[in-house]
């Protein structure tokens, strides 16, 4: 290890236990939120419904691995930047713990688990007495770390584990690994989903038009027997009725109704690349999940595109990383499905020509399916593709950088 990893580690383990003992003087409620798909739009529902009762306060962006979650109990920060910032973290950081001052009374935190053993490290800093695990699927990201899905699974379900007694675990009833996870943990369950056996049981489920112009998602949740409308503008896809299911459950567990949740959900906001419409060149509509990918999540989007109506639909698709062996099969089967929903493909990256070779087996004209290595390449041609009325979806992994796709066919 040379100079520059040891100060790096030294930092890591320096902020590690600022963040343990700021946890140990405030002692605030902490809410886990972990899984493979859905994440960051579960943390900002739950925000948004806690914001309007509680001090809370929730990570910003990608705040959650072994820097950025620590980063989030010590403050409010959105992005390092600065030669300063350490400085700044540190200073401040040891006056809270000297002086009573201001502090949240609830952290909303996202646990990453990129590789085994992060979970429990995680844990080491912020103990939960809520943790939601929002989805894992059969494939899921970062399963090229592990032995297989199952131990993904296993990583994943440690927040549930180390609930105490008079917590609450709350699961995904429609993901069954998710569900098992009920035997793992003696804190109170609550369960959300489109499954009717679920508590907070999510129905009526339907995209909102104005015309050919998509306006949100509309459904209903359901708890005690009592249920109430919800209405999400701008935001597209069933992701988002799990996050606000999710979200409705953590509200329970805090003795709110759901006239008060449905009234707080007024407020949500879908985060950019995560599923939002928004409008595009030549009178169009790009479905906008671009900030990353895993087979669960492609699915998610191609059914959402299937539910928007529109002339034509365009498929633009990048690789999907760290998913490991399960490489080509993965990508198959996505490409499998585009032709039933998509007028024409465009793939990126070396492993995305998967999903445009099981396309054109399953019938997709060869006209109509392109294939680029860079977003670079592939964001020109897309631009010349597109034409008055059509939806453009574009999804893949964060590092084949798909918005530069978004920036360059966005109506600026």
């Amino acid at each position: 290890m040379n100079t520059k990893e040891k100060s790096k580690q030294y930092l890591q383990n320096f902020i590690r236990r600022l963040a343990v003992w700021t946890i140990w003087k405030y002692q605030p409620g902490i809410i886990a939120i972990t899984g493979t798909v859905g994440k960051t739009s579960t943390k900002e529902a739950i925000f948004t419904v806690l914001r309007r009762y509680r001090n809370v306060r929730a990570n910003k962006g990608n705040f959650n691995n072994e820097i950025g979650m620590p980063l989030t109990i010590l403050g409010d920060y959105k992005e390092i930047k600065g030669k300063l910032f350490w400085l700044k973290v540190i200073f401040l950081s040891l006056c809270r713990l000297i002086f009573r001052m201001k502090y949240p009374e609830l952290l909303i935190l996202e646990y990453a688990a990129d590789k085994p053993g992060d979970i429990k490290y995680l844990l080491d800093i912020a103990k939960p007495q809520i943790s939601v695990i929002t989805a894992i699927g059969d494939i899921p990201v970062h399963v090229e770390f592990y032995s297989g899905p199952e131990a993904v699974a296993r990583e994943k379900s440690k927040i549930a584990e180390v609930l105490p007694s008079t917590g609450f675990a709350i699961l995904n009833s429609d993901d069954a690994s998710v569900l098992a996870m009920k035997d793992r943990t003696r804190a109170h369950i609550m369960t959300y989903g489109f499954n009717k056996d679920a508590h907070v049981m999510i129905s009526n489920y339907e995209v909102k038009m104005e015309g050919k112009n998509p306006l949100g998602v509309a459904f209903k949740l359901t708890y005690g027997g009592s249920f109430v409308p919800v209405r999400l503008d701008g935001c597209f896809g069933r992701v988002q009725a799990y996050a606000t299911a999710a979200a409705a459950s953590v509200g329970i567990a805090f003795g709110l109704n759901l006239v008060k949740i449905s009234e707080a959900l007024l407020d949500y906001q879908i985060m950019p690349g995560r599923g939002r419409i928004i409008p595009g060149i030549k009178h169009t509509y790009i479905l906008d999940d671009s900030y990353n990918a895993s087979p669960l999540s492609v699915e998610a989007a191609i059914e959402t595109a299937k539910n928007v109506g529109s002339s034509r639909k365009i498929a633009v698709l990048g690789d999907m990383l760290e998913i490991g062996k399960y490489t080509p099969e993965a990508h198959e089967s996505i490409g499998r499905q585009i032709p039933k929903v998509f007028d024409i493909l465009v793939t990126v990256g070396s492993r995305a020509k998967f999903i445009a070779a099981a396309a054109l087996k399953k019938g997709m004209p060869k006209k109509n399916v392109l294939s680029f290595d860079t977003a670079d390449e592939a964001k020109l041609e897309v631009q010349k593709l597109m034409r008055k009325g059509d939806l453009v979806l574009v999804k893949g992994s964060h590092a084949i950088a798909l918005d530069k796709v978004i920036e360059e066919i966005r109506q600026v």
